[in-house]
């Protein structure tokens, strides 16, 4: 269940900047602390309940968006929280098309953002949190899903 998002992180990324993303090795996640400086966190709904979390540095949400909008970003600011909400959703439907395509359908919610150094977000569901860090240009930023039947 989980290749699907990583694979995901890397087009939409690769696509909408520009740039490539250079994964990790996906940990389990022990704690509710985000990964970064600002979250796109989306619920899923279908034959599971699940929540996918797309967590940023500052320095990867501003490199990201930047390369999207063609212009400089130093710190977190409305338009960057616009588009890291907006990947989040790129990044869950890329997954739920690649999940529907091995027997797996999901609906998505909207994305909710949370920003702030050290912010926590509560997971939705029971299952464990597999995370997925990536690097962009020396950047940091994370991939979360869970899932519970």
């Amino acid at each position: 269940m989980i290749n699907p998002f990583l694979q995901a992180a890397l087009n939409v990324i690769s696509m909408m900047a520009m740039l490539t993303p250079e994964p990790g090795k996906p940990f389990l996640k022990k704690d509710k602390k985000a990964m970064g400086d600002i979250s796109g966190v989306i619920g899923l709904t279908g034959e599971m309940k699940g929540v996918v979390v797309v967590s940023f540095s500052t320095g990867a949400a501003c490199k990201i968006v930047g390369a999207m909008l063609g212009e400089v970003f130093t710190e977190l600011n409305a338009e960057i929280s616009d588009a890291v909400g907006e990947l989040t959703n790129m990044i869950s439907g890329d997954a739920r098309r690649q999940l529907a395509q091995i027997g797996h359908n999901f609906e998505a919610g909207l994305p909710t953002i949370v920003s702030g150094p050290g912010h926590e977000i509560e997971a939705i569901t029971k299952g464990p949190v597999i995370a997925i860090p990536y690097k962009v240009e020396g950047h940091e930023f994370v991939v979360e899903a869970s899932f519970e039947s």
